[in-house]
């Protein structure tokens, strides 16, 4: 539901640029980045760049090359770290990728060599040739099933028949890879259960982002017949018989937790950070704040954010000046035509505020557009309410809205990254660790995550754990 109201949010001013600076072509060339991966400019448009971090790209990088060595796979591969907090991980075109957000989540290089292996199963048994062409030929056979009965709504029910299977399809492809990934695992000498205990912290951040968004945590478990993943459960019961997943091997926690020392957990500063309900960019040198049951999310696009009520609010900046007034641009740029446009000062620049007209949309509620002109660009926000109580809670959005502000240079200078710490637990306790997260809730459930543990006995019993520090 909420990815629905968030595409016909967006668009609403489907003509905006990214909220982020031009990538600039000669990065690669900078001698600061020696020893960064350089990513194929269209794999890095999809997946963003790599971190900047030559040691951590090394280690991860040496890890990767010690599993498919040691299974004898064929072919060259290149394992990349990405500049990105969320967990996550790819395989494409010989690269091999995964994201800052899941070594934050990793306890030790036995899970990294799992996520690796994971994503080379699926290179190995060729899975995203393989759904290319079961996708071509659901398409041809709606197609022609379309054109021999001569009834579109024929093609339309085989065509959703068989991507309904080829999702099915993607599912076992995702449990063959795990099963691939724990033999390379064992042969490279870790510790086999790392598959699993991987599957498990990814369960567990899932369940804690539903809890953030107000859902039930356990409806993680629960996977829709349009899902392309296996819930974890089903991973998890998938590998109950294969042998080698609970054979020894090594871990190297202290080895892994060395590596990811002091890496950055937050977004690249060029798109901006994400400081519980307030948004900050040090590079366009920019602000605003929403409302306090908002959750923020940041992406290249723009920023999201999603209330209590889902109402949605969605934030991005043209990448160009745009010439003549907002109420001009807004008059003639926007359809259906907003109406009640009036021209205001917001942070002290030139705003204009309008309304989607009612009735241009019956299943759309209250929706609002507010642009600034923030120097050479537009920034502007998207409003939309569609609850009981949207034409309150649409002016609480305005608003939010109206906090927007320019950052001083000083103030842009002082905004740095969230840094991940190891830190000794010996002489605190887990509560004075959990209080110096640097997040305005849920700080023990993101240091338990952050550490594998289920609760603060646990953790103390770590030598060293994983915090987060401003």
């Amino acid at each position: 539901m909420v990815f629905r109201r968030l595409l016909v949010l967006l668009a609403l001013l489907a003509s905006a640029a990214a909220c982020t600076l031009p990538n600039d072509s000669s990065q690669t060339a900078d001698p600061s980045r020696a020893g960064i991966p350089s990513l194929p400019r269209e794999l890095e448009r999809d997946v963003g760049a790599a971190y900047p971090d030559a040691a951590l790209q090394a280690y991860v990088d040496r890890v990767g090359q010690k599993v498919v060595s040691q299974s004898a796979v064929s072919g060259k591969f290149r394992f990349v770290v990405l500049d990105q907090p969320l967990a996550n991980a790819h395989a494409a075109g010989g690269y091999v990728m995964v994201t800052r957000g899941l070594l934050a989540l990793l306890d030790d290089e036995a899970e990294l060599a799992a996520a690796l292996s994971h994503e080379v199963g699926h290179v190995v048994q060729r899975h995203a040739s393989q759904r290319a062409r079961q996708r071509q030929s659901v398409l041809d056979a709606a197609v022609e099933a379309a054109t021999s009965t001569g009834s579109i709504t024929v093609g339309r029910s085989v065509a959703r028949d068989g991507l309904l299977a080829l999702r099915r399809y993607s599912r076992e492809q995702e449990l063959e890879a795990d099963k691939i990934g724990v033999a390379m695992l064992v042969k490279a000498g870790y510790r086999g259960g790392a598959m699993v205990s991987l599957i498990d912290k990814l369960r567990r951040q899932g369940q804690l982002e539903l809890q953030l968004m107000g859902e039930q945590p356990d409806s993680i478990d629960r996977r829709s017949t349009t899902s392309t993943h296996p819930a974890p459960v089903e991973r998890r019961i998938a590998l109950q018989d294969v042998t080698d997943a609970t054979a020894p091997g090594e871990s190297h926690r202290m080895a892994y937790l060395d590596a990811i020392n002091g890496m950055s957990v937050d977004d690249p500063p060029q798109e901006g950070f994400v400081r519980g309900n307030r948004f900050l960019h040090p590079v366009l040198k920019l602000a605003f704040e929403a409302p306090r049951d908002f959750r923020l999310f940041n992406d290249t696009d723009g920023v999201l954010g999603v209330g209590r009520d889902r109402s949605l609010l969605f934030f991005s900046c043209t990448e160009g000046p745009t010439q003549g007034s907002l109420a001009d641009w807004m008059r003639n740029r926007l359809k259906p035509t907003p109406t009640d446009i009036h021209t205001t000062e917001i942070g002290g620049a030139e705003a204009a505020i309008g309304a989607r007209p009612r009735g241009s949309d019956t299943g759309l509620g209250q929706a609002r557009y507010v642009l600034i002109r923030h120097g050479d660009r537009v920034c502007f926000f998207n409003l939309l309410s569609d609850g009981s109580d949207r034409d309150q809670r649409i002016e609480v959005l305005v608003t939010a809205a109206r906090t927007f502000r320019s950052l001083s240079d000083a103030d842009a200078a002082a905004l740095r990254p969230y840094r991940l710490r190891i830190v000794p637990t010996a002489g605190t306790t887990a509560q004075q660790l959990a209080q110096r997260m640097p997040y305005p809730d849920y700080k023990m459930e993101r240091l338990l995550l952050l550490n594998g543990v289920d609760n603060g006995a646990e953790l103390m019993r770590l030598p060293q754990v994983k915090t987060i520090e401003p």
